[in-house]
């Protein structure tokens, strides 16, 4: 299994980051944007939508919501920033509320188990998103931030992951992913700890006004962010009775079971960067 998930995320990671490098941003955009409406799609299934018509048109809005957020986007330097701010401060409620729903399930289920909540849930799981990678793109040395943002999730997954396997005692999550435990969550966080300090001594002058407690507190709100992701879209797994959401990556599962942290992490820190530059 783990060298199933190796011989997957080797590739992926070296075509990010050329694609983040290399690719216009129009690209960029297009190619993020085509991973994001794979993660709807499979999301349909987990919210019961058995209909192609219906499934299709949760895509179309989607959609609309990309192109609503790209507008604002090419409007950023104008008073439209207000806008996506208050868009990733949205999002960042949404998923408080989300880790609210994780500690209660399954109790909360009867809050969000609905087709029409679990569809909202991937709206707002979806759309910000994309929104907030396309504003780091954006940004003084924006590619290197992006990587930088993905970078966290990833040290914080695998600091989890090898935490959790030598040392993991106590279920984190138990009713939702048996597998997760404290100690994993606290190596990945320390391990972001360490690669924040590691962002902090290596800043280009671009960003030399960060300061370390500023770098600190962004990467390990994005690596919390990146737990309650995960936790997020394996409840609704549990709640839906899938074990992944789809079957396209070998030893990841679906789409979303990529994308499921990056979207709780790239809201937080998108407006942690905003906060710390405003």
């Amino acid at each position: 299994m783990l060298m199933a998930r190796i011989a997957t995320a080797v590739p992926l990671a070296l075509m990010f980051i050329g694609l983040v490098l290399f690719a216009s941003p129009s690209l960029l955009a297009a190619v993020f944007g085509l991973f994001v409406l794979m993660g709807a799609w499979e999301w349909t299934r987990l919210s019961g939508l058995a209909s192609f018509v219906l499934r299709s048109l949760f895509l179309v809005l989607i959609v609309a919501g990309l192109i609503a957020g790209s507008v604002q986007l090419q409007l950023l330097a104008q008073v439209q920033r207000l806008n996506v701010q208050s868009v990733m401060g949205v999002a960042c409620l949404a998923w408080a509320v989300a880790m609210l729903w994780i500690k209660g399930y399954p109790s909360s289920a009867i809050l969000w188990r609905s087709r029409v909540m679990r569809l909202i849930m991937g709206y707002l799981m979806l759309v910000p998103a994309w929104i907030a990678v396309m504003f780091l793109l954006s940004v003084p040395l924006g590619r290197v931030v992006l990587i930088c943002m993905v970078a966290t999730v990833v040290v914080a997954d695998v600091g989890a992951y090898f935490s959790g396997r030598l040392l993991g005692r106590h279920k984190l999550a138990p009713n939702v992913s048996p597998g997760k435990t404290w100690e994993g969550f606290w190596g990945g966080f320390l391990a972001c700890a360490g690669f924040g300090v590691l962002l902090w001594w290596l800043r280009p002058v671009e960003v030399s006004h960060l300061n370390l407690a500023a770098i600190l507190a962004i990467t390990l709100a994005t690596a919390l962010a990146s737990v309650v992701g995960d936790l997020m879209v394996s409840m609704v797994k549990r709640e839906s009775g899938h074990k992944d959401s789809g079957n396209l990556l070998p030893g990841h599962g679906g789409v979303l079971d990529r994308l499921d942290s990056i979207c709780g992490a790239a809201p937080i820190f998108a407006l942690g960067y905003m906060l710390a530059n405003w």
